[in-house]
């Protein structure tokens, strides 16, 4: 069993910054990529940030320059610093983590957080 938890959503003004924290636990052999997706209401899920295990990076195009993720292998940890924030960064933030367990084998499988929300106020 495999689960992602993340924290540091919540309330803030234009201009602010936030820095979401995800944590994945259970079972893990090894994390590949690691990835931050966000959702704003009634629009699809779309790819913020990823990160692999050797340390490449890769961002979209809306947040470049001022989001910055980062990973501690050690503690399964991946970040998402958000800076000089916009109203249109508003939307529920997901984690996402390719890992591989090992049951009778091994199995890599993408998971996903439950989400954390990050509203930004005009």
């Amino acid at each position: 069993q495999v689960q992602l938890v993340e924290s540091g959503g919540g309330l803030v003004q234009a201009g602010g910054s936030l820095r979401l924290s995800c944590v994945a636990s259970g079972s893990i052999f090894s994390i590949k990529s690691m990835a931050w997706y966000r959702q704003a209401d009634g629009e699809q899920r779309d790819l913020v940030a990823t990160v692999t295990s050797s340390g490449t990076i890769n961002y979209t195009d809306a947040v470049k320059g001022r989001f910055t993720i980062s990973r501690d292998n050690f503690k399964n940890t991946v970040y998402l610093q958000m800076n000089s924030l916009k109203p249109e960064d508003t939307a529920v933030y997901y984690c996402n983590a390719e890992i591989t367990r090992f049951r009778a084998g091994f199995i890599t499988d993408h998971y996903w957080g439950q989400g954390t929300r990050v509203t930004v106020s005009s």
